[in-house]
């Protein structure tokens, strides 16, 4: 069955890149990129995903082998118009997808084909409509929500997300963009609940793979006098 993935590397205390960048120069000389490759340092450094970018060398890892099983599973794609704008140039003309990808965007475009396999697909009515679409042509396999973060936590929002891994690295950024800073139209008495399925320690990062169960009401623990938790009765799906 489809299933609608997502995966992101985050720092320690929870970025994924380091400040936006807005200003002067180009974005590769950013504090912003600074972030960015330091946390996915890991991937850049395996041969997985050098081999799909057309690369040489590379390490044959764990890793490696979590990369490549990320791009087997994938029938199509879906990700934000900062995202598709920032990478045309740099993937060339036969990008790593290699399968569609539904950009989602409020500026429309035309299709735009590239060989093996990738085209990329404007999507102008809403993220559940790229998702949708991404579903259609998926053949069987997963959609991955390929980033950035903004539209992450819109795809979360919406309740469309089946799984997360996040690949967390062995660094402190102390400030950038981070994945869950908010936004998620989360009620006081209400919380995302997921299930770890699966975790993988690598000495350059830790692989964790969730299982998103969705929104629930919080519980109000009452056992250190005597009782046992309650539901909150002001929970807003109470």
């Amino acid at each position: 069955m489809t299933k609608v993935t997502a995966q992101m590397s985050l720092s320690l205390d929870g970025y994924y890149a380091g400040p936006q960048h807005s200003g002067d120069g180009g974005w590769v000389e950013s504090a912003e990129a600074a972030g960015f490759f330091r946390i996915t340092r890991w991937a850049t450094e395996a041969m997985a995903w050098r081999e799909r970018l057309g690369f040489a060398g590379g390490e044959q890892d764990t890793n490696s082998e979590i990369l490549a099983e990320t791009f087997e599973r994938a029938g199509a794609y879906v990700m934000g118009r900062r995202m598709a704008d920032g990478g045309e140039v740099p993937w060339g003309e036969e990008p790593p997808f290699r399968a569609p990808v539904f950009v989602v965007t409020h500026r429309p475009r035309e299709t735009v084909a590239r060989k093996g396999g990738t085209s990329f697909t404007y999507v102008t009515d809403d993220v559940a409509s790229a998702v949708e679409r991404a579903r259609a042509a998926a053949n069987g396999k997963n959609v991955a929500v390929a980033g950035g973060g903004n539209l992450l936590r819109q795809v979360l929002e919406a309740g469309l997300l089946d799984e997360l891994e996040i690949h967390i690295a062995p660094v402190v950024l102390g400030a950038g963009m981070r994945l869950l800073d908010g936004g998620l139209d989360l009620g006081d008495f209400e919380a995302i609940e997921l299930e770890p399925s699966r975790v993988v320690h690598t000495p350059r990062v830790t692989h964790i793979r969730y299982t998103v169960n969705g929104r629930a009401p919080l519980v109000l623990d009452d056992r250190g006098s005597g009782g046992g938790p309650t539901q909150a009765a002001t929970s807003r799906t109470a």
